[in-house]
């Protein structure tokens, strides 16, 4: 195939425009901010999880000190009557000295609810300065995501605008290169990592970096400069630079 050394220029011009762009989405799809932003969401993800469980095991402790409380308050009740009906000395003496062992017992009951009652106050307490801590942890965290969020979004924008910067110089550069010379660009760019027009340089493809042979770049050399080359290694296109 023949094209003019403008033409090879051009395509060499393409190639570098589209291996921007190539980098460009590479950027894009592994920028550091992206990899940060899914570890603080993650974190944060995890904090609101535990703050939700630490409020619903603290509304469990809650139903269990209500549930002690009222223990507590229904033996108060039965020895704030046999203490009246004891003050009174209504009753025959065996049913009083019954209400006496009753009452001894409900106080010895008393004290083991009341032991229980504040076992659960303590647990309450400390679960309620966990719940603390991991909500500030949370709120925290939403708030690095946030940040984070918005600096991914404009690094992001920014890669945006240069890919249609670079889009737009290329659709003005593809008008001025032959179809079929575009064509086989394009094929051998499909096939080849997005590399089809490289530099001859120094008698080496700068596409898979062989070495010519000094009969092959003699035979190069000594074809015409509108003669298309192509590497006999990796086949892509050699623009003779001179």
């Amino acid at each position: 195939m023949k094209a003019e050394k403008l033409s090879q220029e051009r395509l060499l011009a393409l190639q570098d425009l589209d291996s921007s762009l190539m980098q460009l989405e590479h950027k894009a799809n592994n920028l550091p901010l992206s990899k940060l932003l899914e570890e603080k969401r993650l974190e944060f993800a995890s904090a609101r999880d535990l703050a939700v469980a630490a409020s619903t095991e603290r509304s469990d402790i809650k139903h269990e000190l209500s549930k002690s409380e009222l223990d507590v308050e229904q033996v108060l009740s039965r020895i704030e009557k046999d203490e009246k009906r004891l003050s009174s000395g209504i009753g025959t003496p065996k049913e009083l000295e019954q209400t006496q062992h009753e009452l001894e017992s409900l106080n010895k009951r008393r004290a083991e609810l009341e032991d229980i009652e504040l076992e659960v106050m303590v647990r309450l307490e400390g679960l309620d300065s966990r719940i603390a801590e991991l909500s500030k942890r949370r709120d925290e965290l939403a708030i690095e995501v946030d940040a984070i969020t918005k600096d991914r979004d404009q690094a992001l924008e920014q890669i945006s605008q240069a890919v249609s910067a670079t889009k737009s110089d290329r659709d003005a550069l593809v008008k001025d290169i032959e179809t079929e010379l575009l064509s086989l660009y394009e094929k051998i760019r499909s096939t080849s990592d997005g590399l089809a027009a490289v530099r001859l340089s120094d008698g080496k493809c700068q596409g898979c970096h062989l070495t010519m042979s000094a009969a092959e770049l003699t035979r190069i050399n000594a074809l015409a400069i509108d003669e298309l080359v192509r590497c006999e290694e990796c086949r892509r296109i050699l623009i003779r630079i001179t």
